[in-house]
C-alpha cells in the first residue's frame, strides 16, 4: 500500500475545526510505514482552496475533526476519501491509528457549517 494522507493541525495536534487548521501534515505511507512526513503551511482560506490545495499535493485521505460539506464534496470529487469526527490526538497517534486500521471516527460536528 501506497498512499498520501493529510491531517489538518493545530498546535501540533488534530484541528477540531478543518477550515481553521494552522498547517497541514501529508504523511506518506508505504508498505504500512511512514516514508515522508511533510508539514505545509495551507494557502488563504477561501471556499475550495484548502480541499484543492490538498489534491495538487497527491494526498489521497483525509483525517479531520469537523469539516465543512462543500469541502467534502470537493475532496470527493476528487477522489479523495475523508474520515471526519477523529479524535483530538497528536500526529504521529492519528497515523499509526490508521496504519493499523484502529481509527475512531464519529459524527462531523461541522456537518452544514461553514465555519468548519
Amino acid at each position: 500500500m501506497k498512499i498520501k494522507i493529510a491531517i489538518p493541525l493545530a498546535q501540533g495536534k488534530l484541528s477540531v475545526h478543518f477550515g481553521h487548521c494552522e498547517q497541514f501534515a501529508v504523511i506518506s505511507i508505504e508498505d504500512n510505514k511512514i516514508v515522508r512526513e511533510e508539514v505545509l503551511n495551507p494557502p488563504e482560506h477561501t471556499p475550495g482552496s484548502y480541499p484543492n490545495f490538498l489534491a495538487s499535493q497527491g494526498v489521497k485521505e483525509v483525517i479531520a475533526g469537523g469539516i465543512g460539506g462543500k469541502a467534502v464534496d470537493i475532496f470527493r470529487a476528487n477522489g479523495i476519501t475523508v474520515h471526519t469526527g477523529a479524535q483530538p490526538k497528536s500526529l504521529h497517534e492519528l497515523v499509526e491509528d490508521y496504519i493499523q486500521e484502529t481509527l475512531v471516527t464519529g459524527a462531523n460536528d461541522c456537518h452544514g457549517s461553514t465555519n468548519c
